[in-house]
């Protein structure tokens, strides 16, 4: 009898996740390494980025928000996570797409967001 759960998966399949995984990683790393200029916790764990996509073609889609839609420092930022994130090593393109919806609260930052800010 025939497993019909059983889907083989090739090599090439595997190599893709696997570029996908440290492409990801990559981004993340760089993102925790840039900070809202107002508040002292990087844009990751503020909860600032709502979506990191990486098509096969490594082209990159970053969905994130700010912490008000008059931020004084809006373009400031945007600026520099696109220059920080053009620097990473096989990111083909990169658009970058500035979001209200949701608008963000304070409930998306991490844990250690909270914890360095006092909210915990």
């Amino acid at each position: 009898m025939q497993n019909i759960f059983y889907k083989p998966i090739n090599q090439k399949t595997i190599n893709m996740n696997i570029d996908f995984l440290k492409t990801e990683n990559e981004i993340v790393r760089v993102l925790k390494d840039i900070y809202d200029p107002e508040i002292p916790v990087n844009i990751y764990d503020l909860g600032l980025i709502y979506k990191i996509d990486v098509a096969d073609s490594h082209n990159v889609t970053i969905t994130m928000t700010l912490t008000a839609p008059n931020c004084p420092v809006a373009d400031e930022l945007v600026n520099e996570v696109k220059q920080q994130l053009n620097k990473i090593e096989g990111i083909s393109k990169l658009d970058l797409i500035l979001t209200f919806d949701p608008p963000w609260d304070k409930e998306m930052m991490s844990e250690n967001a909270k914890f360095e800010l006092g909210y915990l």
